[in-house]
C-alpha cells in the first residue's frame, strides 16, 4: 500500500530562467506563471511555451550535466507507505529532504488496528496471524501505558513487522525523480510500480520519465 497526498511542484520559473543563462538566451522564453499574464489567459497558473519547453527536452536527452535545471525543479508531496518500501526508498539521498512520523515516540499514542499495515496480499491464514500480532502489540501498548516501564516499549518496537505504515512529508527534485523512475518503474513492489504511476501525473512528467 502507498498513498501519496499534498503534491506541490514549484520552481519552473526559476528553473527556465537558469536554463537560460548559459546562452544568455532570455529573450528567446515564451513561458507564463502569472494568471494575470495574456497567453495564460486568465485560467492557469503555469504555462511552459514551446521555445522554453523544446531547449528543456534538449538539454534533458543531453545528460545529467546539461540539464542541472531539474534539480531546482522540487516536489513537496506527503507519502504513506509500509516500512518495507521506506528501506529502499532511503538508498536516494541526494536531492531530497524527509520529516517522518515517529514510531519511536508515538507507537503507543493509540490502539493498533489492521488498517496500519500493509496486508493486501496476504493469503487469509497470514492475515490471522498479523492481526494476533497487532493483538500482542496492543497488549505491550496496554503494559507500558501502565508501568512506563522501557522493557515493555521495547516490546513494541521489536515486535513492529516491516509491514507497519509510516508517514513522511518529503521533498524531491526532478533530477532525482528521473532516476527513481529509470530504476524502479518495474519494481517487482506494488508500491514502487504505483509510485512510478504518480511520477506521471506531474507536470510535464516527460521530463522525468523521457517519454
Amino acid at each position: 500500500m502507498i498513498k501519496i497526498e499534498n503534491v506541490e511542484v514549484v520552481g519552473f520559473a526559476a528553473a527556465i530562467r537558469g536554463m537560460r543563462n548559459p546562452m544568455n538566451s532570455w529573450s528567446k522564453s515564451d513561458s507564463c506563471f502569472c494568471p494575470n499574464e495574456p497567453c495564460c489567459e486568465g485560467n492557469c497558473s503555469m504555462m511552459i511555451g514551446p521555445n522554453d519547453l523544446d531547449l528543456m527536452k534538449r538539454l534533458r536527452n543531453a545528460g545529467t550535466d546539461h540539464r542541472k535545471f531539474m534539480r531546482m525543479i522540487a516536489v513537496y508531496v506527503d507519502v504513506t507507505a509500509p516500512l518495507y518500501w521506506w528501506k529502499e526508498y532511503d538508498t536516494y539521498k541526494v536531492g531530497t529532504v524527509a520529516n517522518s512520523c515517529s514510531t519511536m515516540h508515538k507507537i503507543h499514542d493509540r490502539e493498533l488496528t489492521l488498517d496500519d499495515f500493509s496486508y493486501e496480499h496476504l493469503t487469509p491464514w497470514n492475515e490471522t496471524v498479523l492481526a494476533n500480532l497487532i493483538v500482542e502489540l496492543n497488549a505491550n501498548r496496554d503494559r507500558y501505558l501502565q508501568t512506563k516501564e522501557k522493557e515493555d516499549w521495547w516490546q513494541m518496537i521489536q515486535l513492529l513487522p516491516s509491514s507497519y505504515n509510516q508517514k513522511r512529508t518529503v521533498m524531491f527534485n526532478y533530477e532525482v525523480l528521473a532516476n527513481m523512475y529509470k530504476s524502479r518503474k518495474d519494481h517487482k513492489l506494488d508500491e514502487w510500480r504505483n509510485f512510478c504511476s504518480w511520477i506521471k501525473t506531474l507536470p510535464y512528467s516527460e521530463l522525468i520519465t523521457g517519454e
